[in-house]
């Protein structure tokens, strides 16, 4: 396509995009009547309701992105008139934990609201004459109409009889089958007992009409749950006078999560990157995507959109909870055996009488009082959340705004005055977090199931064409994207967002929340254009060695350099590239002294390529470690290596040499010893032969005496030696001891 023919300046495109946004917004309904399908004659209750006049409409919403939406209903009624409005069912348990009725106490009052029950399903089937609540089984069924007549129809014969019950029988094995427990239906008939096997039944039909009547209403019961998919709430009003009475009405219910969609239109840039109109810069659009999932139009709303997440919960209100209670036998009396008495005996009993039985007042300082008429009337709150006089008395604050839009004498909401005037108990409320809000400024029309997109934002930002490049995304190129820096005035909170470069449709991005003033980066395409090549290098060594405490404290030094190379195959246009590292725990860096910018886990850092050139980046960490091991586990020769670099000093090798001599001594010592036991041990063996020889000889022989005469001198030899053995162990202690003490204190730089 011809470049020429098909541009469009950027401020043309904005134009008619937010032209179209508007008609959607304003005009949509008129073009969506148009272009919907009529709905047939049988219309729904919920499109019905819809068509009449509506007392209460709908004036303001508020959408929450935790899902919920806030709605003011305001209108003038009149006095001893009932509103009905109709809800899903599924939100009656949020209407009834939210739901707020202003009015003005001097011009009428809410009697009452009253809302259709809903009885627990398995209660209301356990009701009926048949119980299906469990979904039971055929034999289950079958088992629970004992006593019932029934039409049973099985294997091509009708029997009729009264059920008598349902019970396991065994079947015989027939060819490859064995036996097993099958349920059969035992009749009491005419002609005697029958037991059918339920698996023969093909139908049975009730006799008993009452009995099949209370199983069809129980199935009607339950067919008319699962189609009860909405609920009608009666708000009842009345009033001194026939003058119109205005209300507000206001609840939360579940509401679709509305959300966020962008355009970011980049200007055209000439060789060097710079745009080609001085006055061009890039321009941000935001559209609020919003869901009318409810069964009422909004017409003409005022429309607010937070991105705050209040505190949101359910809980079931709306179905009656029954508390179980503990079935207690009725207590009797043992029967009372005859007794005989004999004569002479007298028998006596005490009656206890209860007199004076009164019943006390109800305590005046609780929450409520009794009036004249016997009536209950809840004491109101005053401001500082003491109890005071009797609700309806004036002077409390009012809750109307009169400085915020009105519709004629229609209160609107002040949340503050809340407490003094919300018809009903009231509870403290509480601010959770910082929101964010988007107030629209024109009323809103969107038709019930249907939806819209809004334009909330149209602005220049500042920002930045760059190329984003991270190893760990593992690609050869880098992304080309932009660094945006909020300064429209308004959060930008997470969403997609379309990128146009000039008049042509350049990627995708997705963007987080983004604060007025934060700055992000948004990476929409790969650039093609730049290669790339990552190199990475390690290196350890040992940097020092000191004696601290009687140890070697080992300080090792660990570098990491990755270096990172582009080249901008773009002959047109340089490349700004923004390279992300990782932060390592633990590593500090080194070079460059300081990146461009630093996050919980990254360094961002910027390198101007040229267009058609090259350059490079080198990006050193390091970490310095202590360790600390024994002076004996490094040997001398290594002691002298790290000495000849530079790494141990002087007095660290004086120290390792005396050291050294002072463990030479031990050694010796500790040879000497084992010497000793060697020799003990041998004249130990040889008195052992010669005792066992002398066993074998006669006594007065010459051998006899000679073996005494060396048994003689071995245990001199032997005396000797253990004397030798424990200077020898004494000396070795003593030198142990005077290297512990001397290591203990040993400290060389």
């Amino acid at each position: 396509m011809n470049r020429t023919a098909s541009l469009v300046t950027r401020s043309s495109l904005l134009v008619l995009v937010l032209i179209a946004g508007l008609a959607l917004s304003r005009a949509g309904a008129v073009s969506a009547d148009a272009a919907a399908p009529q709905p047939p004659a049988g219309a729904t209750a919920a499109a019905a309701l819809a068509a009449t006049p509506d007392l209460l409409p709908i004036r303001t919403i508020t959408l929450y992105r935790s899902g919920v939406g806030y709605f003011e209903r305001s209108g003038l009624v009149s006095a001893d008139t009932e509103v009905s409005l109709r809800f899903h069912t599924d939100q009656i348990n949020d209407i009834l934990k939210s739901m707020v009725v202003l009015l003005d106490p001097a011009k009428g009052r809410l009697d009452a609201i009253s809302y259709g029950s809903k009885e627990p399903l398995e209660r209301r089937l356990a009701s009926f004459g048949v119980n299906i609540a469990d979904n039971p089984s055929i034999p289950d069924l079958l088992d629970r109409l004992r006593g019932a007549p029934i039409k049973v129809l099985a294997a091509g014969d009708q029997v009729t009889g009264t059920i008598l019950g349902v019970e396991q029988r065994a079947v015989a094995p027939v060819k490859d089958r064995p036996a097993f427990m099958a349920p059969h239906l035992n009749l009491v008939t005419p002609t005697g007992m029958r037991s059918i096997a339920i698996t023969d039944i093909s139908s049975f039909d009730i006799l008993d009409k009452s009995l099949a009547d209370e199983l069809t209403k129980a199935l009607a019961a339950l067919a008319e749950y699962r189609a009860d998919r909405s609920k009608t709430v009666n708000l009842r009003f009345s009033g001194p006078s026939a003058a119109a009475l205005p209300v507000t009405v206001a609840y939360i219910h579940e509401m679709p999560v509305w959300k966020t969609s962008y355009r970011l239109i980049l200007p055209d840039t000439d060789a060097a990157g710079k745009p080609k109109d001085a006055n061009s810069s890039l321009t941000i659009q935001g559209w609020a995507i919003v869901e009318n999932t409810t069964d009422n139009d909004w017409n003409d709303v005022r429309l607010s959109l937070v991105s705050g997440r209040p505190v949101s919960f359910q809980m079931d209100l709306y179905e009656p909870l029954f508390v179980y209670r503990p079935q207690i036998p009725v207590p009797t009396v043992p029967g009372v055996a005859p007794r005989a008495y004999q004569a002479g005996m007298e028998e006596f009993g005490h009656i206890a009488m209860l007199q004076d039985l009164g019943v006390t007042g109800a305590d005046s300082s609780s929450p409520g009082a009794l009036s004249k008429q016997g009536a209950y009337e809840p004491r109101a709150m005053d401001e500082a959340g003491r109890r005071g006089v009797p609700s309806g008395g004036g002077g409390g604050r009012s809750p109307f705004r009169d400085d915020q839009r009105k519709y004629g004498d229609i209160p609107q909401i002040d949340m503050h005055a809340l407490l003094a005037n919300a018809a009903g108990p009231q509870a403290q409320g509480a601010e959770v977090g910082e929101v964010f809000q988007y107030q629209l400024e024109a009323p809103v029309t969107i038709e019930r199931q249907r939806s819209a997109m809004i334009p909330i934002l149209a602005a220049p930002i500042a920002g930045r064409r760059v190329s984003i490049f991270n190893p760990a995304d593992g690609g050869e190129h880098p992304m080309r994207g932009v660094e945006l820096t909020n300064n429209t005035n308004l959060q930008l909170l997470p969403g997609p967002l379309a990128v146009f470069d000039g008049p042509a449709y350049a990627g995708d991005a997705q963007i987080g929340h983004i604060s007025t003033g934060d700055k992000r980066l948004l990476a929409y395409s790969v650039d093609l254009d730049v290669h790339t090549l990552t190199k990475l290098d390690s290196q350890n060594a040992v940097t020092r060695l000191k004696i601290v405490d009687g140890l070697f404290e080992q300080t090792a030094k660990s570098t990491t350099t990755s270096t990172y190379a582009f080249d901008n195959k773009d002959a047109k246009r340089p490349r700004t590239i923004v390279i992300e590292q990782a932060k390592q725990e633990g590593w500090k860096l080194v070079e460059p002294a300081k990146p461009a910018e630093e996050t919980q886990t990254l360094y961002r850092f910027e390198v101007a390529v040229p267009a058609a050139k090259a350059a490079t980046l080198a990006v050193k960490q390091e970490r310095v470690e202590h360790q600390r091991v024994a002076v004996s586990s490094i040997d001398m020769p290594t002691i002298l290596a790290y000495a000849h670099d530079g790494k141990v000093s002087p007095a660290v090798v004086k120290a390792v040499t005396d050291v050294a001599s002072r463990q030479a001594a031990i050694n010796d010592s500790e040879r000497t010893i084992q010497d000793l036991d060697r020799q003990t041990g041998e004249i130990g063996k040889d008195q052992s032969r010669i005792r066992e020889n002398m066993t074998r000889i006669d006594h007065s022989s010459q051998l006899y005496t000679r073996y005494m005469t060396k048994l003689t001198e071995q245990e001199t030899q032997l005396e000797d030696l253990a004397q030798r053995r424990a200077k020898a162990q004494q000396q070795h202690d003593s030198l142990v001891n005077d290297l512990n003490a001397f290591l203990k204190t040993l400290n060389v730089e």
